[in-house]
């Protein structure tokens, strides 16, 4: 088996490290939205769609490899389970941030952007 090399890696590394620093960002500097996109939870389709591209990034590099179909399905799972702890992770770190709070909302729209990517991947990536 081939292994992969590492720069593969370097597009969903550089998502995890813009995610970091998203979420480490004090409330003052984040703009305020209108109005209407609270109603239509604007920020959840938001935490859906950055943690949801942080799996696919992950998950990318071993679409080509030459891992067996199974095994890469078991990778497919461990990434999106891995993504989803780094999701909570930033909610517990966000406690700690002027302005901030902890939502386990968020982290449950983080989950859901990463249960999509990963049926997404195990169907049309295999």
């Amino acid at each position: 088996m081939k292994q992969i090399p590492l720069k593969k890696f370097l597009p969903g590394s550089l998502w995890f490290l813009l995610v970091l620093v998203l979420i480490c960002l004090p409330q003052a500097d984040i703009p305020e939205v209108d109005d209407w996109f609270h109603r239509v939870y604007f920020d959840k389709w938001v935490h859906a769609g950055m943690f949801g591209i942080l799996a696919f990034l992950f998950m990318w590099p071993f679409q080509k490899s030459d891992l067996p179909d199974f095994r890469k399905k078991q990778t497919y799972l461990i990434i999106a389970i891995l993504t989803s702890c780094w999701g909570f992770a930033t909610e517990c770190i966000q406690r700690y941030i002027p302005g901030r709070s902890y939502d386990l909302l968020d982290w449950m729209a983080d989950s859901f952007g990463i249960v999509l990517v990963l049926i997404f991947a195990r169907k049309r990536l295999i």
